[in-house]
């Protein structure tokens, strides 16, 4: 045991219940004092904020706001596909006990995909938007003129609410979902990236300049640790006029003193331990610990929660080695929706932040105490420390309240030596309690989320330029255009930032010639590109960006945009390299555009031997998780895992560069791009694995920054520890061949938003993050 590890109780928690009941909530029967207070706040609220913590019935509390708009629309955005059923399932109770007549349909893009097309087209966008008008254009069985209360996941609402459906249907859904929605609940936003958080603050600042707050619409946050910077966007919501409530479901209802407390959770015996840098310390660590808890404490339910996917998976492997392979379940992003459930009922479920949102740990034996009695569980920040904390000991609704829980946090290092603690003393005040605790860890910055201020700080309103820019096309010239500006401002103060309107509007205009020249064919390019939207914007970057000396004559007046429409009319190498510079702009941005950041789409595979998967043989799995941690063959339409790798694979990029290596350093380093000639290297140690999965996941042009590894070593180190990705890559010239490193799609501009001080464009203009 380490002489750093710090052990402090935490005093149970309770929750306050309802003594009574007005007439309109009496279907609730036995309701918790945060349910009803939500309810009567939302009243006179624009936006409420419920607090109460996981596992108190914030779904129920959020879905009372509909009774104020019993006969309209409503959304609720669950944080996750897996919990999309959950929540359409406990959203149709409450609907039917409340006597509502809301038709409630879940909306993944598999569930659009699959919903009858015989009154409208094929287009999932089309559907999304007839379903959102009259739920019985797609459901004739629901009956006409009904509500809906739309039950979708955050990717579904971001492409609606930034026009990113297809050119035929994304007015049509961005109307809908601006307008439509008399009630808009956001479970577990706490949870949400840093795009899922521009998207929802995009929302309430579209709500509030727009002015529907002043039409009874209604926005809910449900959250038990709201975000800090988060926070603060809020408050500059307030300053503005905009009424935010909130709800602290753990305080009795100031005109009742005497309503009962019911217990939530059980005291927390916590022990906070440094993470160990080595892996198979911390596995080994962990699997010692599982074992002696079984051996001790057989009646016991337990839980593990880690980041990593592999670290689980290799857990379970020392637990099959230890001989416990029936007494664990695993849930990961992998696990089938049958396969969750069946690992539910295991003694020990070893589980990745998947669980972290919604999951009850719910057993088919319902049990008097608690249903998880210990944890161990890491957490890169204090969200998730919270989050996953939160789900050990819950007792709300047991008989059985005051059998104290375990649970060992793994925390980053560096938070020793930030203030948890001095020279091997404890800075924490052991005996404080919950409340000592959040203030320690609310001082430690290693446990902030990078990516928020990062995100906000570079290219992000380049990203809410677009719809500003779409909003602005639409209004020309009818009432409403003046409020584009005010939006624009209102959520300058919200997030922060300097340039204006004018120059994102112009950034943006850049990226729409960009995109719609890149999909032009030359033929028509030769005399089109000035009509194409945008085009005469990207035609003045080229120019400024590839040719110098004719951008010194076009700003002195000598030669304008015309005498390049003879240009590219007579010469086609002109009008190839305006294409082909479009192409790049467009890949460079693209991960800006994009809700996942991910290299590659999910793979469909098959694990006949159980490597990942402990009941179903199929699932999907992301490709770099494939490369490096399984052998594997294709069978069919599937790859079919044949084993799991000795020692993980590296992975690396080589890119074949066409000039000598002075071109490179001065045209490519450093840089915000797209490069050609990129290969997928897969290796163990030195040697190279030929792999034929990695041709057909190379792309025409890869998106990324390259830069020195040696000069930005300390930046790189410390990105990999906060979970940005970055993969060598050996640089190929006419010349010299020579090694860096390379920060992938959106991975690159955060990175150099967090770590480094100047980024560079693609038409070489500097950005500077701050």
């Amino acid at each position: 045991m380490s002489d750093r590890n710090i052990f402090i109780q935490l005093e149970p928690r309770s929750i306050a219940a309802c003594e009574s009941l007005s007439d309109r909530l009496s279907f609730m029967g036995n309701a918790l004092q945060h349910q009803v207070d939500v309810f009567e706040e939302s009243r006179n609220a624009d936006i409420i904020l419920d607090l109460a913590p996981t596992g108190t019935g914030k779904t129920k509390a959020g879905l009372t706001v509909l009774l104020h708009n019993p006969k309209q629309n409503a959304i609720y955005i669950a944080p996750t596909n897996a919990l999309i059923e959950q929540q359409r399932e406990a959203a149709e109770k409450f609907v039917k006990d409340a006597g509502l007549p809301h038709v409630v349909k879940s909306a993944s893009a598999k569930e659009i995909k699959n919903w009858s097309d015989d009154q409208v087209g094929k287009r999932s966008g089309e559907k999304l938007y007839n379903v959102l008008r009259n739920p019985a254009i797609i459901f004739p069985e629901v009956g006409a003129n009904r509500p809906i209360l739309l039950v979708t996941n955050p990717d579904i609402f971001y492409y609606a609410t930034f026009f990113a459906y297809n050119k035929l249907d994304r007015d049509n859904i961005a109307n809908g979902f601006y307008t439509r929605f008399a009630t808009v609940i956001f479970d577990e936003f706490h949870l949400y990236d840093a795009k899922q958080l521009v998207g929802l603050l995009f929302y309430l600042a579209y709500y509030h300049v727009f002015g529907f707050f002043k039409n009874q619409r209604k926005v809910v946050l449900l959250t038990a640790t709201p975000e800090p910077a988060c926070e603060a966007a809020l408050q500059s919501l307030a300053k503005q006029g905009v009424k935010i409530t909130r709800i602290d479901g753990e305080n009795k209802n100031s005109e009742n003193q005497n309503s009962q407390l019911l217990p939530s959770q059980t005291a927390v015996n916590l022990e906070l331990r440094p993470k160990p840098d080595r892996r198979d310390d911390l596995l080994q660590a962990i699997a010692n610990e599982i074992v002696e808890r079984i051996q001790e404490k057989p009646e016991q339910n337990g839980a593990v929660i880690l980041d990593s996917k592999d670290n689980i998976n290799r857990l379970a492997n020392l637990l099959k080695h230890k001989g416990f392979e029936d007494k664990f379940g695993r849930i990961t992003g992998s696990t089938p929706q049958l396969d969750r459930k069946l690992a539910a009922q295991k003694q020990i479920i070893l589980a990745t932040s998947t669980v972290d949102v919604g999951f009850n740990f719910e057993r088919n034996i319902q049990t008097k105490r608690q249903n998880l009695d210990w944890l161990i569980f890491s957490a890169r920040d204090r969200a998730a420390f919270w989050q996953r904390l939160g789900r050990v000991g819950r007792v709300l609704g047991k008989t059985k309240t005051d059998i104290p829980s375990d649970a060992i946090a793994y925390l980053p290092d560096t938070a020793w030596e930030q203030g948890l603690s001095c020279s091997g003393v404890s800075s924490l005040n052991t005996i404080g309690g919950r409340e000592a605790l959040k203030k320690t860890l609310e001082k430690i910055s290693c446990l902030d989320k990078p990516f928020l201020h990062a995100y906000w700080r570079s290219e992000a309103f380049l990203e809410i330029a677009r719809p500003l820019l779409e909003l602005e096309n639409k209004l020309k010239n009818l009432a409403g255009s003046e409020y584009i500006p005010q939006l624009f401002n209102t959520l300058k103060d919200c997030l922060g930032g300097n340039r204006t309107w004018d120059d994102y509007r112009w950034r943006m205009k850049i990226l729409l010639g960009a995109g719609n020249i890149a999909k032009t064919p030359v033929k028509d390019l030769k005399k089109g590109w000035k009509f194409l939207p945008g085009g005469q914007a990207f035609v003045r970057t080229f120019i400024k960006a590839n040719f110098p000396d004719d951008w010194e004559e076009f700003q002195a007046g000598n030669i304008t945009l015309a005498d390049y429409e003879e240009i590219f009319s007579e010469r086609d190498e002109a009008v190839n390299e305006l294409k082909e510079f479009a192409e790049i702009w467009k890949a460079s941005y693209s991960p800006l555009f994009k809700f996942r950041d991910s290299l590659f789409e999910n793979l469909p595979i098959t694990d006949p031997h159980g490597f990942l998967l402990d009941e179903s043989e199929q699932t999907i799995l992301d490709p770099i998780h494939l490369l490096r941690y399984y052998e594997f063959q294709k069978k069919d339409e599937l790859i079919e895992l044949t084993a799991r790798a000795e020692n993980t694979y590296d992975l690396s990029f080589r890119l074949s560069y066409p000039d000598d290596y002075q071109d490179f350093i001065n045209l490519e380093l450093n840089k915000l791009t797209a490069f050609k000639n990129i290969q997928i290297i897969r290796k163990l140690e030195d040697a190279i694995r030929p792999t034929p999965l990695l041709a057909e996941l190379e792309k025409d042009l890869f998106p990324g920054i390259i830069i020195c590894p040696r000069t930005n070593a300390a930046a790189i180190y410390q990105l990999r520890k906060e979970g940005i990705a970055s993969y060598p890559i050996t640089v190929e010239c006419d010349d010299l061949t020579k090694d860096y490193t390379i920060l992938p799609g959106l991975s690159g501009i955060l990175a150099i938003a967090m770590k480094f001080k100047q980024l560079r464009l693609p038409d070489d203009e500097c950005f500077i993050a701050g």
